[in-house]
């Protein structure tokens, strides 16, 4: 198959996670990457088990071991996608390097695209939302938990202080020209 001249040959699938603490965009930012790329999006938070989405709307921080169904779940779905050959944009805050190894375990070539801002700006954002479980006075514990991807993983990081549109467009170019590897 040739590519018309002039034309940008196809993009192969990606798997992508758009991660960050509560506040960040995961879902907003994610959910438009999937719609430019052509992929489909899975909000992550949709996955939770109904007892942890009652732990963190009672103001009570997930523990590792709660966490575990919740991401292998979503290791899963991006596995499935990757086997099956089609892209998947994931919403996950995976604020732990162990929790992106064990998703890069399930999906070989994942990418990572990590949304950072101020914590007065999440917090200000966390308390204008609405229809949302997660209060604002867990962010400090996310925040606490928070590794920053390394430079050895594949992290495209974003200040989410411009708009949506902005932060999605940057990361579009990124991925585009290949920063991540």
């Amino acid at each position: 198959m040739t590519t018309p001249a002039g034309a940008a040959p196809p993009q192969p699938p990606l798997h992508l996670v758009v991660m960050g603490v509560s506040g960040s965009g995961k879902s907003s930012v994610g959910q438009q990457l999937a719609r430019a790329l052509g992929h489909a999006f899975v909000e992550g938070d949709a996955l939770h088990a109904p007892a942890n989405v009652a732990r963190m709307a009672a103001g009570t921080p997930l523990t590792d071991v709660d966490r575990t169904s919740w991401l292998a779940e979503i290791g899963r779905r991006l596995g499935q996608a990757r086997a099956a050959g089609t892209g998947l944009v994931v919403s996950c805050s995976a604020l732990r390097r162990s929790y992106r190894d064990g998703l890069r375990a399930a999906c070989p070539g994942l990418q990572f695209v990590y949304l950072h801002g101020s914590g007065d700006l999440l917090r200000r954002r966390i308390q204008t939302r609405t229809g949302h479980y997660m209060p604002a006075s867990l962010l400090d514990s996310q925040l606490a938990t928070l590794e920053p991807p390394a430079a050895d993983e594949a992290a495209i990081t974003l200040d989410i202080t411009p708009t949506t549109a902005r932060v999605v467009a940057a990361a579009l170019t990124q991925l585009r020209a290949g920063a991540a590897p």
